[in-house]
């Protein structure tokens, strides 16, 4: 197979033979590829008896760019044996035509088998080239293999970007796809250990990981199951034991040690947990007993030892289209919205504050079934982060940690406000907080 000449003025140096085709290359292109030079300068040096002085008038001819004072000589054979099973003989000949020509067009499909035929060449510049579009084009249907990816060619820039954007979307974007199958393990348990995770709640994130688990014993599933099937499908497990502890699960119970269970509060859900047997009878105790003591003491989390691994996670995602968006949230008998609003095209503010359960805008299922404190003041430690993604890089903005009394009426019913600026949508806004012993 025949490259393009460069400026028309080249002749075929070398012959490369490679996954069963024959390549013929020019030798000054070659260079640029780390593995061919040294495959040329070996056979060089099989075939002259002064390959240094040979090589020396080559460099220089090739600096003068006057090649045509070489004499016709006979064409160099080379030989490549790959055993990479991501290089495919297409992304090959698209790599070596890379060698040519600066802006190879590729297409997504082809770049993970171009990124390793670049690593097999050591042609850098198409190897970083192919990073950079594999960081700009992770999706669910990518994640998996763009993380292997740079796993295996121990690239951490890439690896990195695949876990700061399953950190945002794993549960609003691959959690509810069939995609959320394919997430390794080490990865998941990489990301669920993140401060950076997004989550509308520690509910949610608990769904998502039980469905992670039940799409990994049920291959043949090959469409997103509705929750009550997930809950079906651990509930037909022996009652004996629970699913952690059962053979099963206990190479599992790593990565639910890193859910905040006490962030779990409404009593429907509690239950769920319960009836499921899915967790050991211990864990639930513990929960138990925590919400118990934290309502008996008006609130005060004394289960609550570090803000970083174990406070209430709450998010908002705002999307393009929205001007405000706000969610209520219910804990220990207090309300709270968390609120985002749109000040124009690039400025936003996220903040909380503490509503009456006889606001006339309150979701009364919030409070139908649950405890309402009437205490006047409640002493909260909070954080608020927001991330968007702008141009292939994570912005991300925080407040610090503030710990502040919550009264009804302004100020002090509202939290310090995140104030953001930012081209980047959707804006993933994240809500972390406490109740002190006050």
């Amino acid at each position: 197979m025949k490259l393009p000449t460069h400026h028309g003025i080249l002749s075929l140096d070398v012959i490369l033979t490679c996954l069963g085709s024959k390549w013929e290359l020019h030798q000054p292109q070659l260079f640029q590829s780390k593995t061919l030079a040294k495959l040329y300068l070996l056979a060089l040096a099989q075939g002259t008896t002064s390959p240094t002085k040979e090589l020396e008038r080559l460099l220089r001819a090739q600096l003068r760019g006057n090649v045509k004072e070489r004499p016709p000589i006979k064409k160099m054979i080379i030989s490549l044996k790959i055993n990479d099973p991501l290089v495919t003989k297409v992304a090959f000949a698209t790599a070596l035509k890379s060698l040519y020509l600066s802006e190879v067009e590729v297409d997504m499909d082809d770049v993970l088998g171009l990124l390793a035929s670049a690593h097999i060449l050591q042609f850098n510049s198409l190897f970083q080239r192919c990073v950079v579009m594999m960081m700009n084009g992770l999706m669910p249907s990518t994640i998996k293999n763009f993380y292997l990816a740079g796993c295996k060619y121990k690239e951490e820039p890439l690896t990195t970007a695949c876990e700061k954007w399953l950190e945002m979307n794993l549960v609003p974007l691959v959690g509810t796809q069939i995609h959320l199958r394919k997430i390794p393990q080490e990865l998941l348990h990489k990301v669920l250990r993140s401060p950076r995770l997004f989550t509308f709640n520690e509910f949610h994130l608990l769904k998502t990981l039980l469905l992670w688990v039940f799409l990994q014993l049920n291959h043949k599933v090959q469409t997103v199951p509705v929750h009550e099937t997930v809950l079906a499908f651990f509930n037909s497990f022996p009652k004996k034991y629970s699913f952690l502890d059962q053979d099963t699960g206990q190479s599992l119970v790593p990565l639910f040690l890193c859910l905040r269970l006490h962030g779990i509060i409404r009593g429907k859900n509690l239950e769920e947990l319960r009836h499921i047997n899915f967790f050991p009878e211990s864990w639930l105790i513990r929960v138990t007993a925590n919400h118990y003591h934290a309502l008996e003491s008006g609130g005060d989390m004394v289960h609550v030892k570090d803000f970083t691994t174990q406070a209430m996670r709450f998010g908002l995602l705002f999307n393009q289209e929205y001007t405000t968006h706000s969610e209520m949230i219910a804990i220990y008998g207090f309300f709270f919205e968390i609120k985002g609003i749109k000040h124009d095209t690039t400025s936003y503010s996220f903040y909380m504050q503490r509503v009456r359960h006889t606001d006339s805008a309150f979701p009364s299922l919030l409070c139908e079934h649950g405890p309402v404190s009437l205490r006047a003041e409640r002493l909260v430690r909070y954080e608020i982060r927001a991330q968007t993604l702008v141009d292939g890089k994570w912005q991300e903005f925080r407040t610090n940690q503030i710990t502040q009394k919550f009264g009804f009426v302004k100020p002090s019913c509202k939290s310090h406000a995140l104030k953001v600026q930012t081209v980047g949508i959707p804006i993933y806004a994240s809500f972390s907080f406490i109740f002190p012993i006050s």
